[in-house]
């Protein structure tokens, strides 16, 4: 089951169930099953606080991982920062709807096992994300 959720942030104009469809999709394509998924959608200072509590990092990011995944079965929590996604998508001449797919698709990749830290991780991650893309649009 997958749950959408915000803290003192709309909700962006994205119809929940065809984007709980494509995340399955892209699951099963990695082989695996979504369990529990919940997203939260938050402002910066939010995912500041988030990013300082659990991971010891004082910067804001568009997104927060947290996999409790068990096998092949992926379950998480994915907090994502709506001003951050608002301006990177601003700043790589894209719309917000378009970057909001690609970091909520980035972080089932991530709970997939895609990583984007190591070398080559970030250009693997990114062709995930723009194979995902072509299947929601």
């Amino acid at each position: 089951m997958i749950t959408y959720n915000t803290d003192g942030v709309k909700w962006p104009d994205i119809r929940k169930r065809p984007l709980t469809a494509w995340i399955k999709q892209v699951a099963a394509s990695y082989g695996k099953r979504v369990g529990e998924i919940g997203y939260l959608l938050v402002d910066d200072e939010h995912i500041l606080e988030v990013n300082r509590q659990y991971l010891g990092h004082d910067y804001y990011t568009d997104i927060i991982t947290f996999d409790y995944s068990e096998g092949d079965t992926i379950n998480g929590d994915i907090v994502i920062s709506v001003d951050t996604v608002r301006t990177n998508a601003e700043q790589q001449g894209t719309t917000f709807i378009e970057e909001m797919y690609r970091v909520l698709i980035h972080g089932i990749l991530h709970l997939c096992g895609l990583n984007d830290k190591g070398p080559g991780e970030r250009e693997a991650m990114e062709r995930a994300e723009n194979e995902a893309l072509k299947i929601i649009k």
